[in-house]
Formats: C-alpha cells, structure tokens, sequence
C-alpha cells in the first residue's frame, strides 16, 4: 500500500478529501498544508501519492512535481482552468467538481502504476561495480581451492551464506574472504 499525503492550502478541503480516502479502505499517512510540510515528509516516506490542489501558500504543484523525487506520484485536484495552460509534465490532474469514485479510482491507478514500477526494478538484475565482481569471484576462487567446489557450487554456497545472513552477496564474499583467506 502506497504511503498517500493529502496536501491542500485549506485545511477543510485536506479533511474531506482525506476522509473519501480513509472511507475507501485507503491509509493517509499525512495531511499537509504547505508544499514545505510535503516535502519535509517526502524525504522521511521515499515514495507514495501526493494527492493536492493546485497551489499553496509557499509553492504551486507544479513546483512541488518539480522538487518531489520520481518515486511520487502528484494528483493535482484543480479546475482546468487553472492548469488548462500549465506544462503539467509528469503530474495527474483531476478536474473540480469531481466524483467520489473518479478519485478514488484515479488514486488505486496511481497506486498500482507505482507498485508495476517497483516490481520491474526488483527483476532487473543488479549493477555491481569491479571490485564487487572481483570480491565475489576471488570468494568463489577460494571455496573452489579448499573445498573443492565447482564454480557453480561456490557460487550457490555464496548465495545461500548471503541469504541466511541476510546480507548482500558482497558481503558475504567479503566475510568469507575474511574467515578463510
């Protein structure tokens, strides 16, 4: 479940938007009344939904996009009239009067779209540097000569060491280095 902040100039607009969310089986985990506040959250959550109006006292949604990491999604709740002109890039704009269900729906889309995004980074396969590569590979060379492992072998027992430490492979070629070298 995607960490959601409701970030509205008036604190009214911020409750009820808040509340159809929370009416809807969503969790808000913050409301907010400045693009400050958004930020200063954003930093500590590292990803979610930015559900907001068009502008606050400090900044408007275009800056607060603008500044937020590509780990947020920004729903801009507005009358076109207001961003109808604006280069809104990135940012979702839902236009005033709106239904209950066109936000609801529009917000699990976001959702969704942000937890496909985190699944395709996790089945990329991991960049590791030379001398990551090089660790692994003289931890593999190491097994192979003392305990007589195929490289297959060395690699699996790696891998099994990394996971039942719950470290990275890394360090578990680092830690076997370590005891044996």
């Amino acid at each position: 479940m995607a960490n959601i902040i409701v970030a509205f100039s008036k604190q009214e607009d911020g409750r009820n938007i808040r509340n159809i969310l929370v009416k809807n089986g969503m969790q808000v985990t913050v409301s907010c009344a400045c693009g400050a506040q958004v930020l200063a959250n954003a930093d500590d959550l590292q990803s979610g939904i930015v559900v907001c109006g068009f502008r606050f006292g400090d900044m408007t949604c275009c800056e607060l996009g603008r500044q937020l990491s590509d780990a947020f999604e920004v729903l801009v709740i507005a009358s076109p009239a207001k961003w109808s002109g604006e280069d809104m890039g990135r940012l979702v704009c839902l236009p005033t009067p709106f239904k209950m269900c066109d936000l609801v729906s529009t917000v699990r889309m976001l959702e969704e779209a942000q937890s496909r995004r985190r699944r395709e980074r996790r089945r990329q396969p991991l960049k590791r540097g030379e001398e990551e590569r090089a660790a692994i590979e003289r931890a593999k060379q190491l097994l192979m000569r003392r305990n007589h492992m195929t490289e297959p072998q060395a690699h699996k027992y790696l891998q099994k060491c990394s996971m039942d430490t719950g470290r990275g492979m890394t360090e578990a070629a680092e830690m076997i280095l370590r005891l044996y070298g």
